[in-house]
């Protein structure tokens, strides 16, 4: 009998599996290489030891073994990974062959799940390369006797998170931290049997949160089965969410590749579809995102305070989550950047009109740098359809900019930090230096303003920055300023013009 694969010892192995990738591939793009691999090398396995069970119960009847039912996913004959293992020529193109057979024989579940990397580019992938990392992967057997479907998801947030690590800027596209994660799902409280939809939903973290919130407060994972909803505008970072709701062992949940904003995935009839839960990460400040079709949009999301600036998409994500959200339970938690909180023009129409309508519980203020791909300082809104009579003409803002740990390259929400947070979220009341409770008076006498310190300001413990972490910061501002030159002289050049 093969022992168990611990979580350690998996981590060790996939991180190795990205190791041999170095050199040919870009590191931003391994994840579109080794998930598929990974994910491809677990359902074989899977598969085979679905088949020899039902081989022992039917006394060796192998046509009983494949039939479907025994099966999780169909893996057509000449498909599985042993098959593409005997392989010596061309096996990007067997790899490329049997993925596009086994999303065939899964079209309800696995169709595109394997994304549309390039396989058979021999400069990039030659056999020599592809055959070390098949023979990597093939040094453990992945079926769920000898790794469990949480030790596997655990072993697939890290990768993501060592991904999004090394590709940084990138890593905004698809990862949000987790620990702001967690602090967003226990601000929002899913219980089971609810229904959660993020609809930026990157690489399925939030729906993954999602489900470890219910099991830790006592409650059964499986209520959310058919609840959890996702939608990502990304082809490779979609597929990656559904492999990684399938490898935590969800088996029914819809996340689809499509763009939010322009064609909203999930509708009933003529309205948009209706969840209890709505989290979400959206892209900060997106450009050319639709703001001409937003002005007749048949959604009704424009009913709420008009159409947001070319320029800056982040109302129309709020727009769009309250109108997703139910009517009687719904609650939205959205993180935004801090200028969606002052900005004038449209979206000050926007914020008021919101604001009236007393939707906006809490804004709640994230220290700098937390972010992947932004050193900006983040903030995070908390929406509720329905709210307690006595704070429903009230806003509870926190300032949470001194909660983090300083990082050389990235700061980091430590979860003592995320507590502080959440508990005074919780206590809605003022506490010096952290948080206060506004009246919608109060709102309105700063113009609907929810810059924060307009409402509160950290506390002054008396610490002073020191000269050597005033020079790093100087020094990390003039690279800032380079690189954001670079970029600059880059666009224009498009143009033919120069700075």
């Amino acid at each position: 009998m093969t022992a168990k694969v611990t979580l350690p010892e998996l981590e060790q192995y996939l991180a190795r599996a990205a190791d041999l990738l170095r050199g040919s591939i870009d590191q931003a793009d391994f994840k579109a290489y080794i998930f598929p691999l990974m994910f491809f090398k677990r359902i074989s396995d899977v598969y085979r030891e679905e088949f020899e069970q039902a081989l022992e119960e039917s006394g060796g009847d192998h046509e009983f073994a494949a039939f479907a039912e025994n099966h999780r996913f169909a893996i057509p004959d000449g498909n599985l990974w042993a098959d593409v293992r005997k392989k010596t020529e061309n096996i990007g193109t067997a790899l490329q062959t049997a993925f596009r057979e086994i999303e065939k024989a899964n079209p309800e579940t696995l169709y595109g799940i394997f994304g549309n990397a390039n396989w058979t580019n021999k400069d990039k992938l030659p056999d020599r390369k592809l055959a070390d990392l098949i023979e990597h992967f093939s040094t453990k057997t992945l079926s769920n006797a000898n790794v469990g479907p949480d030790v596997f998801g655990n072993a697939y947030e890290y990768l993501i998170k060592r991904f999004a690590d090394q590709s940084n800027k990138k890593a905004g596209e698809y990862y949000t931290p987790r620990s702001v994660v967690r602090l967003l799902v226990n601000i929002l409280d899913p219980q089971e049997g609810e229904s959660v939809y993020d609809p930026a939903c990157g690489t399925g973290g939030m729906l993954i949160e999602v489900i470890e919130h219910v099991k830790e407060a006592g409650g059964s994972p499986k209520t959310l089965w058919g609840k959890l909803y996702g939608q990502e505008k990304v082809l490779a970072t979609s597929a990656i969410a559904r492999m990684n709701l399938l490898l935590h062992g969800v088996e029914d949940f819809k996340v689809v590749r499509e763009d939010t904003l322009r064609r909203p995935a999930f509708y009933r009839g003529s309205r948009l579809a209706r969840f209890d839960n709505v989290v979400a990460n959206p892209p900060f400040s997106l450009k050319a995102w639709g703001d001409v079709e937003w002005a007749s949009d048949p959604w009704g999301r424009n009913q709420l305070g008009g159409v947001p600036p070319k320029g800056y998409a982040d109302w129309a994500w709020v727009q769009h989550m309250l109108t997703s959200a139910d009517p009687n339970t719904g609650r939205v938690a959205v993180v935004l950047p801090h200028g969606a909180l002052f900005r004038p023009g449209a979206e000050a129409r926007i914020r008021t009109h919101v604001l009236k309508a007393k939707k906006v519980e809490a804004v709640i203020g994230l220290a700098p740098n937390l972010f992947y791909g932004t050193g900006l300082a983040a903030c995070v809104l908390i929406l509720r359809h329905q709210r307690p009579a006595d704070q429903a003409s009230k806003v509870l803002f926190i300032n949470g900019e001194d909660l983090m740990k300083k990082g050389r390259n990235q700061n980091t929400l430590e979860p003592e930090h995320a507590k502080a947070l959440f508990d005074a979220y919780r206590g809605f009341a003022d506490v010096e230096g952290r948080a206060h409770v506004a009246d919608l008076a109060e709102v309105e006498g700063n113009d609907f303003n929810l810059n924060i310190p307009l409402y509160v300001a950290p506390a002054d413990t008396g610490e002073r920055i020191t000269l050597v972490d005033a020079l790093a910061n100087l020094e990390a501002a003039h690279e800032r300023a380079r690189q954001s030159r670079v970029a600059l002289e880059a666009e224009l050049a498009k143009w033919g013009l120069s700075a």
